[in-house]
């Protein structure tokens, strides 16, 4: 296992949201792509959705690198993970450059990361309204923490070639070089809605005209020679990358599972109808169902080989097309998305809702996070769900959104009680109850509360986890599976 990294690598930046980030950094690595060049996609902080796009521009699994949800002394160790066998390595950063989790200073931030992956960091400058004032800003971003290496900035939405003129010349005495320029192109545009850009799964030949626009742009307007020279002034990552394999092994195990009172037998329907692969001791490995498709298109590349490493066999399935559950089904995982834009499709499933309905009923473990809450619920905006928890959903005004400091309340198949986690949560969407009698978290902000539903096998709540910062969860989860 290597203590060292190497890989060339950039942290794509903006002074704020809206600059331009996604579209520099996703055209960046399809352009390099486009080169011949193994590009490893990444992104600062908790964001499903851009990765998808990264994803589409590289022909690799796009990961996340969350110092808050993981721990600064993950970032290194899941970088280098993701970075395995790459030319090139591409961060698309999040927010502002120094932006972090709420009142925890630099933690989260893209400088944060930056420091972390000892990586320069490409500044993107929306100038669509200013001129000689852009020297000013990038000199204050570049010299506002002297361990922040700016080695570059890309002028976005520039208007005219007397306006980029005026920005080069203004730019001359930041200290900065101008690394590209680009002018306002609308198929670059992505369409948003509620949470964000509109997940690829959702449009996915829509995303790939707009992933070689942007990769066409950025070839055009950028100077993909002098980045490529300064990834490779990156230095030297002293960390062993990350393995779900080692993490598993040198985790202390979990206690023994929790009973399930009252909860039936196995369902026989839910048993293998051929043989399975099997574990080192030679039984059965659990299938574990996770739920997939346009309506449900959130989760972390490192869940998935967490529970494969625990023993699980992964099977996606899709809640919007497949009548009944993969065979074999004895764990499921119903991890985030847009459930609320697929009611309907979701609600004319009768078959899958009654079989997940059943599923849950006979105790084996459920995990759900956020979209996954919502389908388990009695109704969303007043269609029927699987009606496994005895709440109501509906859509809200209101956006909830933020890091949240998480303790489990109630013993569940992911956790014993008073086991610390980081989460996330983002959603505008309101379930009441917004707890079950055995509530899943307590948070403390932004105000002390319980959230979430543990009742027999089920865990389901608003949160997003992050397991690679408790990998001990995916074991527990694997082991409540059962093996027979």
């Amino acid at each position: 296992m290597s203590s060292s990294v190497s890989v060339p690598r950039l942290v794509i930046a903006a002074p704020s949201s809206g600059s331009g980030k996604t579209t520099v950094a996703t055209g960046l690595m399809a352009a390099f792509a486009a080169r011949g060049l193994a590009v490893s996609p990444h992104k600062v902080g908790p964001d499903y959705i851009d990765p998808g796009y990264h994803a589409l521009a590289t022909g690799r699994v796009g990961r996340n690198l969350d110092a808050y949800l993981c721990g600064a002394e993950l970032v290194g160790p899941l970088f280098a993970h993701g970075a395995r066998g790459c030319d090139i390595a591409v961060v698309e950063g999040v927010m502002g450059l120094y932006d972090g989790a709420a009142g925890e200073g630099e933690l989260a931030s893209t400088a944060h990361v930056a420091k972390l992956l000892r990586a320069p960091v490409v500044l993107v400058v929306d100038a669509s309204s200013q001129s000689r004032s852009v020297a000013a800003l990038v000199h204050g971003f570049a010299s506002w923490d002297p361990e922040v290496r700016v080695g570059g900035v890309i002028l976005n939405k520039v208007a005219s070639d007397r306006h980029e003129e005026l920005l080069r010349e203004a730019l001359d005495s930041a200290g900065v070089p101008v690394l590209g320029v680009l002018r306002r192109v609308a198929q670059v545009d992505t369409p948003s809605r509620h949470l964000g850009l509109v997940p690829v799964a959702e449009r996915r030949a829509e995303a790939v005209g707009a992933v070689a626009a942007m990769a066409a742009q950025v070839s055009a307007g950028c100077d993909l020679d002098a980045l490529v020279g300064l990834a490779r002034g990156a230095g030297v990552l002293s960390c062993a990358a990350w393995d779900a394999a080692e993490v598993l092994a040198s985790s202390p195990p979990p206690p023994l599972p929790v009973p399930t009172l009252g909860a039936a037998p196995p369902d026989p329907r839910f048993r293998p109808e051929g043989p399975r692969p099997q574990t080192p001791d030679g039984l059965e490995a659990p299938v574990v169902a996770v739920a997939g498709g346009s309506a449900f298109t959130f989760s972390y590349a490192e869940h998935a080989e967490l529970l494969t490493a625990a023993g699980a066999v992964v099977v996606p399935f899709d809640p919007l097309r497949d009548e009944q559950l993969p065979d074999g089904t004895r764990g499921l995982v119903i991890g985030g998305g847009f459930p609320e834009v697929y009611a309907s499709e979701l609600s004319a499933n009768e078959p899958l809702r009654k079989a997940i309905g059943e599923f849950a009923l006979s105790g084996a473990p459920v995990a759900a996070e956020c979209a996954g809450l919502l389908y388990l619920c009695r109704e969303l905006d007043g269609l029927a769900m699987c009606g496994v928890l005895d709440a109501s959903a509906r859509m809200s005004e209101r956006l909830t959104l933020g890091y949240r400091d998480a303790v489990a309340v109630s013993d569940s198949a992911l956790a014993v009680a008073g086991t610390r986690m980081r989460g996330h949560e983002f959603h505008r969407t309101v379930v009441e109850p917004g707890s079950g009698a055995a509530p899943a978290w307590g948070v403390r902000a932004p105000q002390r509360r319980v959230e979430g539903f543990v009742q027999q096998g089920v865990h389901a709540s608003y949160v997003h986890t992050h397991w690679a910062a408790q990998p001990g969860v995916a074991r527990r989860f694997v082991e409540r599976c059962g093996t027979s």
